[in-house]
């Protein structure tokens, strides 16, 4: 069997963006360059304690958007007006990182992002001040992998892309040359 193929977006961030950020901020070395360190794909299904399949439904849509199995979360205390004890199973995360976090990437970016309705463009402002990035997406089917016919309800999910970047200044700089859309507010 060969070596496996080099992510695309990997290699556009060592070959162009990395360039790039060290001639915008003039790093001392090329580990001060700022880098995405993982991915994280959360979803909150509020009734997954009480069915099942829907719970199980969820983890193979996202399991086939990331290309890995995700964990289950579990509620961390007890909220008596939404029905809700400590323990429970309240929702879903998959962490990514390294290969696998730039082809998803690479996907959203390319594939998913564009297949929003009314996209007017990544909101500049959902940073949160360390350098990583938050956004949300209302429904799975955006995702190619997902197979619309099938889908029974629709699931909003939370993507956070953790990055090395001191400032949302170079994390902006940074996911902006990766190719992320985002609005010119």
């Amino acid at each position: 069997m060969g070596e496996m193929m080099r992510p695309r977006l990997l290699e556009k961030y060592e070959n162009d963006v990395m360039p790039a950020l060290n001639e915008k901020f003039e790093y001392r070395n090329t580990h001060a360059v700022p880098r995405i360190e993982k991915i994280v794909i959360s979803m909150g299904i509020g009734d997954a304690h009480q069915e099942k399949s829907k719970l199980e439904a969820a983890q193979n849509q996202l399991a086939l958007m990331a290309g890995q199995y995700p964990v289950v979360t579990q509620a961390r205390k007890s909220i008596s007006n939404f029905k809700l004890r400590q323990g429970m199973n309240v929702g879903l995360k998959v962490t990514l990182r390294q290969a696998r976090m730039y082809e998803f990437l690479d996907r959203m970016i390319s594939l998913s992002i564009p297949r929003v309705r009314d996209f007017r463009g990544l909101r500049p402002s959902s940073f949160d001040g360390h350098g990583n990035y938050n956004m949300g997406f209302v429904e799975q089917s955006v995702f190619p992998e997902i197979d619309v016919s099938g889908v029974t309800f629709t699931q909003g999910m939370n993507v956070t892309i953790q990055t090395s970047a001191k400032t949302d200044e170079e994390a902006r700089e940074l996911l902006g040359l990766i190719g992320m859309p985002f609005r010119g507010d």
